[in-house]
């Protein structure tokens, strides 16, 4: 009877060579000649008693074993590998890597990563943007900010910032589109982000105003529709810790100070069964500081009715 596992250097030589479709680059990349791996191959066809791959003029290719084989061990090799990256990392405590989407990294982090940097200079952040859902499993990532209610089963969800909407323009629009009412929203083009596609109708359906939220422009994610309001374009839906800047220095206007809290939010996260690096916490704490030194909540806020 086999054991339970094969023996690991053949079976790594395989998945080398396997993964890259050549011998010759699997001998690259294990830093071994291309015979050395011929022969751990050869060692783990022997003992499986099977062919692993058919030799060509030119290459190799998978034999239907092979291919079985291979499908069952990519993904174990590649979390083994990012697991040992993240042991090594944290051992080592000064790689931070993060994962946040690309509007929450131009408008809020970006901005103010340099004043982290200047707090913590031995931490090295490396920073990635996605709007996919992460999974910490094979991702070789510390933490990521994500949005919604903070209930994702497995991770721990630090809440950073309510998600508030208003609507923002340029100073340019709104003193020629004459915004006096929220109706008058009617006649301007309305800027939405298929990132956020509910946001113009939570905010108006809220508000009380008589306006179509179907029409205007729609743009991949938030920073391309606030970039077309910062030009006269039309009416952007913000999320306020987005434009807060841009709103306290003029350089984009809310027609309205009516804001909209939807009762989601921006959370970092990371697993609940990972031990918080100290970088990690460092991070943490340097956002809550941040966030705290922001500038009061417009005037007025009602709450979207999210049932």
């Amino acid at each position: 009877m086999l054991n339970a596992l094969p023996p690991l250097n053949p079976l790594k030589a395989f998945e080398t060579a396997a993964r890259l479709g050549s011998l010759t680059l699997a001998a690259e990349e294990m830093n071994v000649s291309q015979v050395a791996v011929s022969r751990q191959v050869k060692v783990l066809e022997d003992y499986l008693g099977v062919a692993l791959f058919r030799r060509l003029h030119r290459g190799i290719e998978l034999t239907r074993e092979g291919r079985e084989l291979f499908e069952g061990i990519a993904i174990p090799f590649q979390q083994l590998g990012n697991a040992t990256r993240r042991v090594s990392r944290r051992g080592r405590r000064d790689l931070l890597s993060i994962q946040s989407y690309t509007t929450f990294s131009q408008r809020w982090l970006i901005p103010r990563l340099g004043q982290f940097h200047d707090a913590h200079p031995r931490i090295e952040v490396r920073l990635s943007s996605s709007t996919e859902p992460v999974d910490f499993d094979t991702q070789n990532l510390d933490a990521a900010i994500r949005s919604g209610d903070g209930a994702w089963p497995g991770l721990h969800s630090e809440r950073l910032v309510d998600i508030d909407l208003i609507p923002v323009c340029s100073p340019g629009l709104i003193a020629s589109a004459k915004l006096d009412r929220l109706d008058d929203l009617s006649k301007v083009r309305l800027l939405h982000s298929m990132a956020r596609p509910n946001d113009w109708a939570a905010w108006i359906a809220a508000s009380g105003a008589k306006v179509d939220p179907g029409p205007g422009l729609r743009f991949e994610n938030s920073a391309l529709a606030y970039e077309a309001a910062s030009l006269d374009i039309g009416v952007a839906i913000g999320v306020k810790v987005f434009v807060q800047r841009q709103l306290q220095v003029g350089s984009m206007v809310a027609p309205f100070d009516t804001t909209c809290r939807t009762g989601e939010g921006y959370f970092l996260t990371w697993p609940t069964n990972t031990k918080v690096s100290v970088p990690l916490m460092k991070f943490l704490t340097w956002m809550r500081e941040q966030i705290a030194c922001e500038g009061p909540a417009p005037a007025t806020s009602i709450m979207a009715d999210n049932r």
